[in-house]
């Protein structure tokens, strides 16, 4: 069990099991809400719970090991989250979840674009070709045919 909780690909396939649920979720919540009202009742409870895990865990004492330019990037990927989920709240508040979720998974392909352009991240041309089947599983299941 030690070992699992260990691999990346547990966390990651766990992430993608929440983030499933996030959407069917929040479609439900935000009916008869406005999505960037429901995004700050979502952002609290992420602040509250996120912030319980790091005293809970002992963990306190790293906010005052960040780094300037570390806080920097952490506040930029803040802000991009917070953008994100408006975008995705008002997104899911128009359109199916079905629709919505796999266009909002595009950032898979962005992210391997930018890793490999910005970050010098490489990948297989088997990666590539998974990238690419992304893309267009998404555009396939948002276009509707």
């Amino acid at each position: 069990m030690t070992h699992l909780l260990q691999s990346w690909r547990f966390w990651a396939l766990a992430a993608a099991g929440f983030a499933a649920l996030t959407a069917i979720l929040a479609k439900l919540g935000v009916s008869g809400v406005p999505s960037d009202v429901a995004t700050l009742v979502r952002t609290v409870v992420i602040l509250i719970f996120a912030a319980a895990i790091v005293v809970a865990s002992g963990q306190a004492g790293g906010l005052a090991q960040i780094s300037g330019r570390s806080l920097v990037f952490l506040i930029l990927s803040g802000l991009a989250t917070g953008a994100s989920w408006l975008c995705y709240f008002r997104a899911l508040s128009l359109g199916d979840a079905a629709r919505v979720a796999p266009l909002d998974k595009l950032s898979v392909v962005l992210v391997a674009i930018l890793g490999a352009g910005l970050l010098g991240e490489t990948l297989s041309f088997a990666a590539w070709a998974g990238v690419a089947l992304i893309a267009a599983g998404a555009a396939l299941v948002a276009s509707g045919w």
